[in-house]
């Protein structure tokens, strides 16, 4: 039998097929490449100008803009008009994508870009109408001031014109598939509103207190509230309104939003001059909500931190003072309950007559879909916010009167304070600044230390109104005008030569008027006063340490309270070796002790061994100040309703541990004292796109969480997502002056300050901020990277 061999042919084309193919892969590597350099390009066309010259023909004489080590723009102009329009470029470059969902979001817009994901949250917001409010607000500006605004929106409007004819718009524009339309001091207004906003002003708590005294038995309902009701205030006609469905997609601010500040007096100084610092607790985001910037005229020499699309700088220091704020929290939102004509929607009971409603059409344009004809009414009190999230409730609504929806006049006291010289200035400049209502601190080279609570604050005949909401139709349920400016509480130079505020109770009960039922938990304001008040020769340094401190002292409460009570427990051995560690904490929350991490899910788990079985979800959105609340009722011990009725006080801490380690153990296996508070207890800073895919978190976020110490109770503040872990509200920028150099500030702008993921400076005081390490800002000498903007080429 013949065998034929094939040869030659064949093996030429095996040999053919894998040159193609190598040819086909070079090619495919070549384009790659290719397109890898076009995208690369491309993304960093829209990276911030930080050298060279930009022509700006707008402007009157050249400026300079020198960005130093950290990313922080220092403005040098020869006047105001070009001070300004320089600084809304210069924002622009490097905030816009941020700028323009700041101002859709407060705006109510979103739905335009986003789709129909965000029309709830529109129609929230057009239903407060923050943006009416600034158009409002800028009617009473003086001309002064209408023409800063104005020529900041030109230097904005400058850039995004530059941006568009070079294709260099940033590149979540093009993800998003918009381009940002003309910016106007409007925007720049509403940006401000919508900060009153995100200070919060205690409706929600209202709406819960009116919801536990439908829903549950008086005096259960009662333990609930922030304070006992000296006359217990009645619901006139119960369950008018049915507050879970209403409020379900309400957009509640978060309830850390608040701070840290404080200023020390000469006389307990090292330097003999006051030490100044100021650490504002809002969210935790990328790019972060503050811009750092110095801005530099004849007029005016001034540093620190303002909004990204607002003008001038809200929070700083110039040649001759520093000031910082905490939030008031002052009740300054108030429900009304309206009765509706039952043969006309737009007419409401007013002391007998039927008064008619303003009604505002808001149509929402939703991307990729039909525009929603949506419909805003507003009694005399405010808008019905009660129907946003569905169609008309019936005859009973519930409408909100809230400070920030008035005329007020914001950026014109920045303006003023910027330029200041002293405390009298300064408080005259403060007259103009209305809400949100902000507990100020002062610091002058002339040696003065002082503190004023400022801002609208209504005045109520009986603090318990403010409990709940008020009968609409009734003229004795009106607010009583505001107090009066002299009459807000102030200090100057006290003798104990330090003041320090932490959204604590400012005003004890002699001070004759109300001012809030809800306050801060007082742990971390406790912990400020208790190093002021031992310290001398204090320093910078001292300051930031302070800033840093992760002293918890409401653990230092209640561990001792929770081990004694469960000391003759019929305790399991793991519960026993828990309690065993707790007794020997020495009360810091450490990122590497177990303590912190046992003491705080266990306190989360106490919440809800006592609330889940009656408090919907939804309800439990809007307690306001739960903790608060939580503490008291474990205070009070076997004599709460609450904890008597869950079992008693042994009972409720034993359950909770019980589900607290069994999660742990779950979580991070069962060796205990290998657990650590930074495993679960950790930063990201998430960009707002970074949601919506792994793709875009990949370029957008930081590639892991840090790890990080503190909690909401501690000076060093980081509060978190109970389900995650992760930290999202906090010290969103940290700064400490020592007058005795006003040249100089020490900051952390948590995480950057460039809003572009490809700058250097775009994550990098993330581990500054987790490690409390603080760069400085000159204003006397600020070497850099040079720009000039000219208004000739």
């Amino acid at each position: 039998m013949q065998t034929e061999t094939v040869t030659g042919p064949p093996v030429k084309k095996k040999r053919s097929k894998k040159k193609i193919l190598l040819i086909l892969l070079g090619v495919l590597a070549v384009i790659g490449i290719v397109l890898l350099v076009f995208v690369n390009v491309y993304i960093n066309k829209s990276l911030a100008q930080t050298e060279g010259t930009i022509e700006l023909p707008a402007l009157e004489n050249d400026v300079t803009v020198r960005t130093d080590d950290s990313g922080v723009p220092h403005i040098q102009a020869e006047n105001a008009h070009d001070l300004y329009m320089v600084q809304g470029y210069i924002q622009a470059q490097s905030r816009m994508f941020q700028m323009e969902m700041s101002r859709r979001q407060a705006s109510g817009t979103l739905s335009e870009v986003a789709g129909e994901a965000s029309v709830e949250q529109d129609k929230y917001f057009r239903t407060l109408g923050l943006r009416r409010a600034a158009e409002a607000s800028y009617d009473i500006y003086s001309e002064e001031s209408k023409r800063v605004l104005q020529w900041f929106a030109d230097g904005v409007n400058a850039y995004i014109d530059q941006a568009k004819a070079d294709n260099s718009l940033p590149i979540e524009f093009t993800l998003m598939g918009t381009e940002p339309a003309e910016w106007t001091p409007i925007d720049s207004l509403t940006i401000g509103k919508y900060m009153a906003f995100d200070l919060g002003g205690h409706w929600e708590r209202q709406a819960f207190n009116y919801y536990v005294l439908n829903n549950l038995p008086d005096e259960k309902a009662y333990e609930l509230f922030p304070n006992y009701p000296e006359n217990k205030p009645t619901i006139f006609e119960r369950e008018e309104v049915d507050v879970a469905l209403s409020f379900k997609d309400a957009v509640i601010p978060h309830s850390f939003n608040g701070s840290n500040n404080w200023v020390v007096s000469g006389e307990k100084t090292e330097s003999g001059m006051p030490l100044l610092a100021n650490d504002p607790h809002l969210g935790l985001a990328t790019p972060s909500i503050w811009y750092q910037m110095h801005l530099e005229s004849p007029e005016v020499n001034v540093s620190g931190v303002i909004f990204a699309g607002v003008p001038g700088i809200i929070l700083g220091h110039n040649d001759d003072i520093a000031w910082g704020v905490t939030n008031t929290g002052p009740d300054v939102q108030q429900l009304y309950i309206e009765k509706r004509n039952p043969d006309n929607p737009h007419e409401f009971l007013y002391e007998g007559n039927w008064e008619e409603a303003n009604v505002i059409d808001e149509p929402i344009e939703v991307k990729n879909s039909e525009t929603i004809d949506y419909e805003v009414i507003e009694t005399r009190h405010g808008p019905v916010i009660s129907e946003f999230a569905k169609e008309s409730a019936g005859n009973t609504v519930m409408s909100l009167r809230w400070t920030a929806l008035e005329p007020t006049t914001e950026l014109e006291a920045i303006l003023e304070i910027n330029q200041a010289s002293d405390w009298e200035e300064f408080e005259q400049g403060l007259e103009k600044f209305l809400v949100p209502a902000q507990n100020f601190v002062f610091a002058g080279k002339d040696g003065t230390i002082a503190y004023k609570a400022n801002g609208n604050i209504p005045i109520y005949d009986n603090a318990d109104d403010a409990l709940l909401p008020l009968e609409g139709w009734k003229q004795e349920n009106e607010w009583q005008g505001y107090i009066p400016f002299d009459e807000l509480p102030t200090i100057v130079n006290p003798e104990k030569g330090f003041i320090a505020t932490a959204n604590n109770k400012i005003a004890g009960g002699e001070y004759p008027y109300h001012i809030s039922h809800i306050w801060a938990q007082p742990y971390r304001y406790a912990r400020i006063v208790e190093v002021l008040s031992a310290g001398g020769d204090l320093t910078a340094e001292n300051m930031k340490a302070l800033q840093m401190d992760q002293t918890n002292l409401q653990a230092r409460e209640f561990v001792p309270m929770f081990v004694d009570t469960l000391k003759d427990a019929n305790l399991s051995g793991e519960q026993e070796e828990a309690l065993g560690l707790m007794s020997e904490w020495d009360y810091q929350d450490g990122k590497k002790d177990a303590q912190p991490l046992i003491f705080h899910r266990w306190m989360d788990e106490i919440e809800n061994v006592l609330y889940d079985p009656e408090l919907p979800d939804e309800v439990m959105d809007l307690f306001a100040g739960k903790g608060q609340t939580t503490d008291e009722l474990l205070r009070k011990g076997n004599a709460s309703i609450w904890i008597e009725q869950n079992g008693g006080l042994e009972h409720v801490l034993q359950t909770s541990l019980e589900n607290t380690l069994t999660q742990l153990t779950d979580e991070y296996g069962s060796t205990m004292t290998d657990w650590k508070w930074g495993d679960y207890h950790q930063v990201q800073f998430n960009h707002p796109l970074s949601g919506t895919s792994r793709f875009l978190k990949f370029f957008f976020n930081r590639e892991s969480p840090i790890p990080v110490g503190g909690s909401s109770v501690t000076p060093m503040a980081a509060s978190y997502d109970a389900e995650t872990g992760i930290v999202d509200h906090g010290a969103s920028w940290r700064f400490v002056i020592d007058m005795n150099d006003t040249g100089k500030g020490y900051h952390i702008v948590g995480p950057g300050q460039a809003g572009h993921f490809r700058s250097e400076w775009y994550h990098d005081q993330m581990d500054d901020w987790a490690a409390g390490a603080y760069h400085v800002t000159q204003t006397d000498e600020h070497d850099g990277m040079e720009l000039i903007l000219t208004p000739n080429d």
